[in-house]
């Protein structure tokens, strides 16, 4: 029996996509797994001043799973395109960003993970401004700067089946980039190592590390969607 994912992480094509497509309508949007580890996206009204966070009824962020999180555990206060996560002692076992306990208010920033209880949570704001393309990055993308010309065309070829194909894309395969870019197989595979290097996915699973290295190139922002 496969292990139930709990991270709010994409795990397969089908979740990148659906995470892919809520980021292009441009609001704000949480992530995250219910009880059967299935993903959840809830995106922010463009009207919505504030959402709720907890177990209860009356929350907009329901994890009523979860014996950690309190009935209403947290809040999301919305001003245009800024987002805060305000925790003030409603909860009994607190809010965390990025792993570190919120006392009192935490303005949130694009590609942040909150956590309620057990929950995490991950933060996109697509079009929060300068601030959020800085954080966005400051992780995966920091680490392939040194990713050169080449690799790249190689990772924007990967990647072009989630420019608006089917819920179902995959990422290209090696002979579909060979076909692009006019070059050998063995020349895309040996690239293609050299990405996997970069982003840190030598160990990851053999079946996972073409999506895993989408998934890094399109969160990171080190590959654009117009450039698919």
């Amino acid at each position: 029996m496969s292990e139930i994912p709990t991270g709010p992480k994409a795990v397969s094509a089908v979740e990148l996509k659906a995470q892919i497509e809520a980021e292009r309508l441009g609001r704000p949007f949480l992530v995250h797994r219910n009880r059967e580890g299935e993903q959840r996206i809830v995106t922010v009204p463009v009207d919505a001043e504030a959402l709720w966070v907890g177990r209860g009824s009356s929350a907009h962020l329901r994890l009523d799973w979860d014996p950690e999180v309190s009935g209403l555990h947290a809040q999301l206060e919305l001003v245009g395109a800024d987002c805060t996560l305000v925790d003030e002692g409603l909860s009994r076992n607190g809010s965390f960003v990025n792993g570190e306990r919120v006392i009192g208010r935490r303005r949130l920033r694009d590609g942040d993970t909150l956590r309620f209880g057990r929950t995490a949570v991950l933060y996109r704001a697509p079009e929060a401004g300068e601030d959020s393309v800085e954080t966005a990055l400051s992780g995966d993308a920091l680490d392939a700067a040194g990713v050169s010309p080449a690799q790249r065309r190689v990772l924007v070829a990967l990647c072009r089946p989630f420019r608006d194909g089917p819920a179902f894309a995959t990422p290209a395969t090696n002979q579909e980039i060979a076909a692009e870019l006019q070059l050998s197989v063995d020349a895309v595979k040996t690239h293609l190592r050299a990405l996997f290097e970069k982003f840190e996915l030598g160990d990851a699973p053999q079946n996972r590390k073409r999506l895993e290295l989408v998934q890094r190139a399109l969160q990171s922002g080190l590959i654009s969607e117009r450039e698919l």
